[in-house]
């Protein structure tokens, strides 16, 4: 079995529980946000769907440059409607499933690196950046954002409940 084979199935199960959590934010608790310096609702749950977003150009990528010299740097989309967000949250889905598809073993081991204005932050290989950046990163941010939600006064059950 391929790499990316293995790692569509994680995917498609990480999808359906971080679909069910955008799913149940109301649009009007968005710009909740815990007091002091961290993000609102929106901001995580939008970082969820970019997250999602990186897979196809990690996979078909060498490098990203955040900064490039003399282009505009890129910053991260914030959305503030929860119909939006489900979206973009489809498309990128389907594009990560689509990236992820018969990509050979040998794509997986590949360099991928993450840049700032030319200078590498890191890098290493495709594989380990998709279960490190995507699906770890992921689930960090559900968790995040459950505590959020619940904290903004929602009760629902866990993302790990069928």
């Amino acid at each position: 079995m391929l790499i990316a084979e293995l790692m569509s199935a994680e995917l498609t199960g990480e999808l359906a529980m971080t679909r069910g959590l955008l799913a149940r934010i109301p649009d009007d608790k968005m710009e909740w946000k815990p007091q002091g310096e961290l993000h609102s609702i929106a901001w995580n749950a939008s970082h969820l769907v970019e997250i999602l977003g990186w897979v196809p150009g990690i996979v078909g990528e060498g490098a990203w440059d955040i900064a490039p010299i003399g282009e505009e740097p890129y910053v991260a989309p914030v959305v503030t409607q929860t119909s939006h967000l489900l979206e973009l949250f489809d498309k990128h889905s389907q594009a990560a499933v689509d990236a992820l598809e018969d990509a050979p073993d040998s794509v997986m081991h590949e360099p991928w690196s993450l840049k700032m204005a030319g200078q590498t932050l890191f890098t290493m290989k495709k594989g380990a950046c998709i279960r490190k950046w995507v699906f770890s990163h992921s689930a960090h941010h559900r968790g995040i954002l459950s505590v959020y939600l619940q904290m903004a006064g929602l009760q629902f059950p866990s993302v790990y409940e069928e």
